[in-house]
């Protein structure tokens, strides 16, 4: 539901979630990209019923607020999703940009390698496991519930936007608290973009508060990683078995056919 109007939203919570079951039941669909995040997809993600989507299953591409269908789904059924660029970020961009080359890549069946460079608070390291994760924010707003995602034995994925740094603080020791951060196999961090501070300053980038919350652990830790609210926003496939290699002269990420 594109062109509808329900104060912030497209449309009511019924009339998205009809829209967006009539996409994931029907077989003839391979791929749903939405449309923008924002807010809203936590509101109708329990009226949703997968069990046609598992039995055709295709892709759901997006990003931010899509994170809850993205753990949704990696998490209950073991399918693979697409984080991705979205129509309202790649509307004034050209056709060879790297937000719509890599998503129109990964829907053709390419698996995505990335190299890009290193970063001072990087913890060096080789790891192998699913990708899981997405947008922060969200992520910490589904803990608990049949959407939170497992992070055991996973590489975690996290990217966030407009928060304040006692915020981020906040949601990874939360994340901490709940074990979610001491069985990974590895860390990524994509764009922590346009954060916010209070009067009084925090004190730490929010670059500086998730390494401080993983710095007990021993497992790899990436930054700089190019995906979520950044330009340079590359799809990602959570749900799907990958490696990295962290070094100090730049870092490696791969898909494992």
């Amino acid at each position: 539901r594109m062109f509808g109007a329900k104060n912030q939203f497209s449309g009511s919570d019924e009339d998205r979630a009809a829209d967006m079951q009539r996409m994931l039941d029907d077989p003839d669909i391979n791929a749903i990209l939405c449309a923008r995040g924002g807010y809203g997809t936590v509101r109708i993600i329990d009226k949703l019923d997968f069990s046609e989507f598992v039995k055709h299953p295709k892709w759901l591409c997006g990003f931010s607020d899509i994170t809850v269908l993205h753990a949704h789904i990696n998490h209950n059924f073991g399918v693979a999703t697409l984080h991705s660029s979205m129509p309202l970020s790649m509307k004034d961009l050209p056709d060879d940009h790297v937000q719509v080359t890599t998503l129109i890549n990964s829907l053709k069946g390419e698996l995505p390698s990335y190299d890009f460079s290193a970063h001072p608070l990087n913890r060096n390291g080789e790891m192998e496991g699913e990708v899981v994760g997405g947008n922060l924010s969200v992520l910490y707003s589904i803990l608990g519930s049949e959407s939170d995602i497992d992070t055991n034995g996973k590489i975690l994925f996290l990217e966030d936007l407009d928060e304040y740094l006692y915020h981020i603080d906040r949601m990874m020791m939360n994340l901490k608290r709940n074990r979610k951060l001491d069985k990974l196999k590895g860390l990524i961090i994509g764009g922590m973009s346009d954060m916010n501070d209070n009067t009084i300053p925090f004190g730490k980038t929010a670059e500086e508060i998730i390494r401080e919350a993983v710095d007990e652990y021993d497992y790899p830790v990436c930054f700089n990683f190019p995906a979520g609210h950044v330009d340079d926003n590359r799809a990602l496939i959570l749900g799907k078995k990958a490696a990295a290699r962290i070094t100090d002269s730049g870092s490696q990420f791969q898909y494992m056919s």
